[in-house]
């Protein structure tokens, strides 16, 4: 019985990259969307994707609480596949980009809520105001890159905001108050010295 304790608790370690500090990694933007959706009218609802995204994951596989993010998201990324409607979101009507050019979340406490996934409670600045926003998180994967080889991560969020919170209230209730955040993220480790 003792073998097979030591044997899971080994592959636990292979499975989930056992450290003793958190690992940070960087985000990889080319492998991260963060998607917005939202009702418009009744009628449809549109989506649209803040890109470039950049930030920092601290994960921890032996303490997940004592994990962190923190991600940058320039305005200047919205796509919403719409030409015009990325120059109307990017206009004063709603994040005001020129005045306001980024929104950032940082991490503020991570609660385990089942296996491989979690509670990411953070401060999101968005439009000139902070907000509290509570991510719902399932970890994809933590293990070596078959391609980089370099130690990675990733993980799926999702959360409702209400833009009125945040300024952010043209249009409402016809265009909703309430909006649909899904975030996809892939990062990776930077080896020491580099």
């Amino acid at each position: 019985m003792f073998k097979k304790l030591v044997l899971a608790a080994a592959l636990a370690g292979i499975a989930f990259g056992v450290s003793a500090d958190p690992v940070e990694y960087t985000i990889d933007p080319t492998h991260t969307m963060v998607l917005a959706s939202w009702n418009h009218f009744g009628y449809s609802n549109p989506t649209a994707n803040f890109g470039d995204v950049s930030g920092t994951i601290a994960y921890d596989a032996d303490a997940p609480e004592k994990s962190s993010v923190e991600v940058v998201l320039p305005m200047s990324g919205i796509d919403s596949f719409v030409p015009k409607l990325d120059e109307h979101l990017k206009s004063a009507d709603f994040f005001d980009a020129e005045q306001f050019p980024q929104a950032t979340f940082r991490s503020t406490s991570v609660r385990v809520v089942g296996e491989g996934r979690l509670e990411v409670t953070g401060d999101l600045y968005l439009h000139g105001v902070t907000r509290p926003v509570v991510l719902d998180v399932t970890l994809n994967k933590a293990e070596p890159h078959p391609m980089s080889k370099a130690p990675s991560t990733g993980f799926d969020a999702t959360t409702t905001i209400k833009r009125s919170d945040f300024g952010i209230s043209k249009y409402v209730p016809m265009v909703s108050d309430e909006i649909s955040l899904r975030i996809t993220t892939e990062a990776g480790a930077v080896a020491d010295g580099k």
